[in-house]
């Protein structure tokens, strides 16, 4: 008989994970922010959940959209400013935004607030995506399961 995994805890017997994975340049405030990911913790493997604490003067990622990855973002406390392609919005506690796969739209979150801010990630895993990067010299593409960043031009990091 197999033993099945544990199929319930606390979101806080989930390690965090801090940093990125970015070039040091492009690194830049996003050093202090923390990912507990909670989808890895049960073995998921068709979509990432991720439990997010972004500081106050933190942002998320560099802003970006990616070509065959839909996202969606749950905001748990505090307040954010969502900006895209469109402009700057605040979202705060129960407000939710989505992106389309596909969609030429580059998304960032930035705490601008007085408090730690927390949210929900969530993303499908799809295989060979590329993330794109409008403000900055990167793109992200997915060989065989490894992430590698690279510039415009194609030359890796």
């Amino acid at each position: 008989m197999t033993k099945s995994a544990q199929i319930a805890r606390t979101a806080d017997s989930v390690p965090s994970q801090g940093g990125t994975g970015y070039p040091e340049i492009f690194a830049v405030n996003i050093v202090d922010r923390s990912k507990k990911a909670l989808g890895d913790a049960f073995g998921l493997t068709n979509f990432g959940v991720n439990l997010v604490t972004l500081p106050v003067g933190e942002i998320s990622s560099q802003r970006h959209w990616h070509s065959k990855q839909d996202e969606l973002v749950y905001v748990l406390q505090g307040e954010l400013t969502l900006i895209t392609n469109d402009g700057e919005q605040t979202i705060g506690p129960g407000m939710v935004a989505g992106f389309a796969a596909g969609a030429e739209n580059g998304h960032q979150l930035v705490n601008r607030g007085q408090d730690d801010a927390v949210y929900l990630e969530v993303g499908d895993r799809s295989a060979d995506d590329t993330v794109e990067y409008p403000d900055i010299d990167m793109r992200c593409i997915n060989q065989d399961g490894e992430d590698i960043l690279i510039h415009k031009n194609g030359v890796p990091y």
